[in-house]
């Protein structure tokens, strides 16, 4: 039976789109790479892949118009946008159209393996939101919103809830800082970081009941859940 992942990767440079797929297909990936956004179009319809990695600046079609047609019927399967461009606005612009992940050219091969098994263990959790999640000594449902320990249950703000599902699903990694602040405040910048910091503090203090759970400040590089 075959079990490896399957990756839709669109890239119109050929020889990194060979690069990538070689890789990926080294760690036991199985890749189908398309050179246009017409093509990766066609073969998503076709494959049914675990996730997507999107170049942006594609022919024919490029990666936010193909996202936005994926979005219109299928919510659910991860996507990461790879590219030059490096403004905020562009930041924004990949998540408005459904993308989870946003990497800037260039970049590392290990950085690109990490951040697509992050998105696999998000899509797997997401599956289980109607269920409560394992929290150390706590159960967290990121639905209902609530935070329990035995049979105490605490209310959670949404953004508090989306915060800590973030960090859940990447527990024991360090979980990129511009991330949180693109998927959760919309933008990188100065007073949404200091906003971020402030919901930090707050979930620290609702956790510490469990001395075993703590919530690290990586340094220049973001937060990380120890659970």
């Amino acid at each position: 039976m075959n079990t490896k992942t399957k990756v839709l990767l669109a890239e119109d440079e050929i020889s990194l789109g060979m690069i990538i797929q070689e890789s990926l297909e080294s760690r036991d990936f199985e890749v189908v790479l398309c050179s246009n956004g017409e093509i990766a179009w066609e073969k998503y319809k076709t494959t049914k892949p675990e996730i997507l990695v999107l170049d942006v600046m594609m022919p024919k079609k490029d990666g936010f118009t193909l996202a936005e047609e994926i979005r219109k019927i299928d919510p659910f399967t991860p996507i990461i946008f790879l590219t030059s461009k490096g403004q905020t606005e562009d930041v924004v612009k990949g998540f408005g159209q459904g993308g989870n992940d946003y990497i800037r050219k260039p970049f590392s091969m290990e950085e690109l393996i990490v951040r697509i098994k992050a998105q696999l263990s998000r899509k797997k959790l997401k599956t289980q939101q109607s269920d409560w999640l394992e929290l150390g000594k706590f159960e967290f449902h990121p639905t209902r919103q609530l935070l329990k320990l035995g049979t105490t249950e605490s209310p959670l703000t949404a953004r508090e809830s989306q915060l800590l599902q973030i960090l859940l699903e990447n527990c024991n990694d360090i979980t990129d800082r511009s991330l949180i602040l693109n998927q959760i405040w919309g933008a990188d910048d100065f007073f949404n970081a200091r906003s971020m910091d402030v919901f930090i503090t707050k979930l620290r203090k609702k956790l510490q009941d469990d001395p075993e759970i703590q919530i690290l400040n990586i340094r220049g590089y973001g937060y990380k859940l120890v659970c």
